[in-house]
């Protein structure tokens, strides 16, 4: 089955004029369905946590992150996109999900996710110690960390996600390589740890192209040695590009899913309402 689950309409709005670029490049590539899993940070539900979490101080980091909360977020609730959602499944194969950021407060996001019938639902490490360590406006920071140090935090976030037992998918694992900040040790121990976890929890392994067209590191996303370790204990996967533009739908889909091969994969995930089929990967 040839899908893509994640993606966001952030870049635009609500409007059905805006969206159609979505399914119109979907039906382009041959893929059968899609899915929205528009961020947490779209979200007013959710705002209080991010000024838990985030560094917002008047440090290089804290200025950027303060206008970054300030940018285009919190401005739909989640009554909203579903409300939206459901006319858009009047015409189109099309599931509802959501991309929700690492919080430390995995209680309270618990709280939000129980009242919404999602068709799945990803966790993703966004951020390590407060630091949005994804954003190209404050990359400087990577040149004053330790890259083991960042290996372990992000390992952790990987682990609590898991623990926590409300995720379906992780999304895009170990994408700290995206500026080509390449570790000198063998980072596998931190990945078997990471594997073991969403084992654990029997979640999903989103194999991204976002960090294969969107950032300098030019991979799909998780990185070889992590498949090699995901495929030996028998992950399932989805196949995604992390679109946040129409055209970017399905982005790379052919070769992720030859990438995947490679590993020894044939199958994928379909998801509804938290349920999962297996399908043939296509």
């Amino acid at each position: 089955m040839r899908a893509d689950y994640h993606m966001h309409f952030e870049k635009g709005s609500y409007d059905e004029e805006w969206v159609e670029g979505f399914f119109h490049q979907a039906e382009l590539l041959g893929l059968e369905e899609i899915g929205i899993s528009e961020h947490s940070h779209t979200f007013p539900e959710f705002e209080s946590l991010y000024y838990d979490d985030l560094i917002l101080d008047d440090s290089f980091i804290g200025q950027f992150q303060k206008k970054w909360l300030k940018t285009n977020k919190f401005k739909y609730t989640l009554d909203e996109y579903f409300a939206f959602m459901a006319k858009l499944k009047k015409k189109h194969k099309v599931k509802t999900g959501i991309e929700v950021c690492n919080f430390q407060n995995q209680d309270a996001v618990r709280d939000i996710l129980k009242d919404y019938k999602f068709d799945y639902v990803i966790g993703s490490v966004h951020f390590l110690n407060g630091w949005a360590y994804d954003s190209a406006e404050i990359m400087a920071q990577w040149d004053k960390e330790d890259l083991a140090d960042v290996y372990e935090a992000y390992t952790q976030e990987v682990e609590k996600l898991a623990a926590a037992g409300l995720y379906d998918v992780l999304g895009h694992p170990y994408n700290i390589r995206l500026f080509h900040y390449i570790p000198e040790f063998d980072a596998t121990p931190y990945l078997i740890r990471a594997v073991a976890a969403l084992k654990k929890a029997n979640m999903v392994v989103d194999v991204n192209t976002g960090t294969f067209y969107r950032y300098p590191i030019a991979e799909i996303t998780p990185y070889y040695k992590f498949m090699r370790v995901a495929s030996q204990e028998g992950l399932p996967i989805v196949i995604t590009s992390d679109a946040h533009k129409p055209e970017d739908c399905g982005a790379y889909h052919d070769e992720a899913v030859n990438y995947a091969r490679s590993y020894g994969y044939e199958q994928t995930i379909r998801f509804t309402q938290r349920q999962r089929e297996v399908v043939p990967l296509e």
